[in-house]
């Protein structure tokens, strides 16, 4: 029964931490990003992601894979342009500004909390 309580709380505390490194690493593009519009092409054969289109403050063409997946109720359309935030640092790091994904952050917390909190309570039974 420790064992069992042991990996839940661990498991949960993995959880709460990717939960709350993606909301501080989402708040911290959304406010302190480079922000610019990128143009949206149309998903590659076999992906399930479009890919974005910008171009640096310093110039660069970067290309990468929207964070945001095509099914979502308001999908990307090929040859749209949107607002996001990217890194400076590492343009590859991206935000498409009104379509952060708080909601499935804020739901590992949760869930991660919840897993500490049945852990323990696992362990303090046992």
């Amino acid at each position: 029964m420790a064992v069992m309580a042991a990996f839940t709380v661990v498991g949960g505390l993995v959880a709460l931490l990717a939960g709350a490194y993606g909301l501080q690493r989402t708040r911290s593009l959304t406010e302190a990003g480079e922000l610019t519009e990128a143009l949206v092409k149309a998903v590659r054969q076999g992906a399930d992601r479009p890919a974005l289109q910008f171009e640096t403050a310093d110039g660069r063409v970067m290309e990468v894979v929207s964070p945001v997946p095509a099914s979502r109720r308001r999908p990307l359309r090929a040859g749209e342009r949107v607002p996001i935030a990217y890194d400076a640092d590492d343009p590859r790091e991206v935000v498409l500004l009104g379509r952060e994904r708080r909601g499935l952050d804020w739901t590992f917390v949760g869930a991660g909390a919840g897993l500490v909190v049945a852990g323990l309570a696992l362990a303090l039974t046992a």
